[in-house]
């Protein structure tokens, strides 16, 4: 059978046109949407996961996979590819990245969205000393969030190297000025300043190959997962506020996805952020992208100010 060969050429719609990305954790959140916005730009998304039609991954949530996730990108102009992963089974993730490596040559973009802990933090983690958390959460807690991306990132880098211009990605929660801060718990601290350490890592060893890596960090999302929990949706998401004023700051995941689209895009990126740490906040500055509202909101920026400073403010003039 003959294949059509042509790569496709970039555009100002479609700026990663010809480029392939890989997005590790793409089931749901800021990693659906990464994947999506990825895709609108023309790119080839491969999107992993351990939610599928057939199987529930222990978040519990069946009604996000990534075959629907592969599904959105081609819809919005990519080529979505599912392939579900467990990124703590290192073979598996050999696997993985073998087929890319079969079926394109190389990698661009590798974004590293992996948690899934949501369950455990909810249930025994915030408000306990670390002598109170059970040791097995704990324990997860890294699995989850440190663990799989150090393995994604240690065995895919090879196949990313061999891009012109290799982009890692590793998406946390919050930069590096917020979390000098102490996040509640000793489990979670450590799961979400990891990532901050390995992007400023490889920013070091990717410099050579002329790649950049950049920590990224949404603000206060409004993922399936958080406007359940609130009892609301997409639609009607503001009623939420009267009972979490913070709510009034939220964003959704496309947010934070527009911008690393558009960072993907940036031929100056490694000046940019190589090394770095950077917010959905201070990319939608830089680059004038808007959330799916028409709103800039900057969740950061607002507790800095407001929650830990005192200044005198609201939700509304943070976004």
């Amino acid at each position: 059978m003959d294949h059509d060969t042509t790569t496709p050429q970039p555009s100002p719609r479609t700026p990663l046109a010809g480029r392939i990305a890989l997005v590790a954790g793409a089931t749901r959140g800021a990693g659906r949407a990464l994947a999506v916005e990825l895709g609108r730009a023309g790119a080839t998304v491969y999107v992993t996961g351990r939610t599928t039609r057939e199987h529930v991954s222990e978040v519990g949530r069946a009604t996000e996979t990534i075959e629907e996730t592969a599904e959105l990108v081609t819809a919005a102009g990519g080529a979505g590819i599912a392939v579900p992963t467990d990124h703590l089974d290192e073979e598996r993730v050999r696997a993985l990245v073998g087929r890319v490596d079969r079926e394109q040559g190389r990698l661009d973009i590798l974004v590293n969205d992996l948690w899934g802990g949501e369950h455990l933090t909810a249930g025994s983690v915030f408000g306990r000393k670390t002598w109170e958390t059970p040791l097995a959460d704990g324990l997860r807690i890294l699995e989850l969030g440190v663990r799989s991306h150090v393995i994604t990132a240690a065995l895919a880098l090879p196949l990313l190297i061999r891009s012109d211009a290799p982009l890692h990605v590793e998406v946390t929660d919050g930069t590096a000025r917020s979390n000098r801060r102490y996040r509640e718990n000793l489990y979670y601290d450590l799961a979400k300043t990891a990532p901050l350490r390995i992007a400023f890592g490889l920013g070091r060893e990717l410099a050579e190959y002329g790649g950049t890596a950049v920590a990224v960090t949404p603000g206060f999302l409004r993922s399936e997962q958080m406007l359940a929990h609130f009892g609301v949706t997409e639609d009607n998401w503001r009623d939420a506020i009267a009972r979490v004023p913070d709510f009034a700051i939220a964003e959704s995941p496309h947010y934070l996805a527009r911008g690393v689209a558009a960072l993907a895009a940036d031929p100056d990126r490694a000046a940019r952020w190589n090394g770095r740490s950077t917010s959905s906040g201070e990319l939608a500055r830089v680059y004038g992208v808007r959330d799916v509202d028409g709103s800039r909101p900057d969740a950061w920026a607002y507790l800095e100010d407001v929650r830990y400073a005192g200044k005198e403010g609201s939700a509304d003039d943070y976004r």
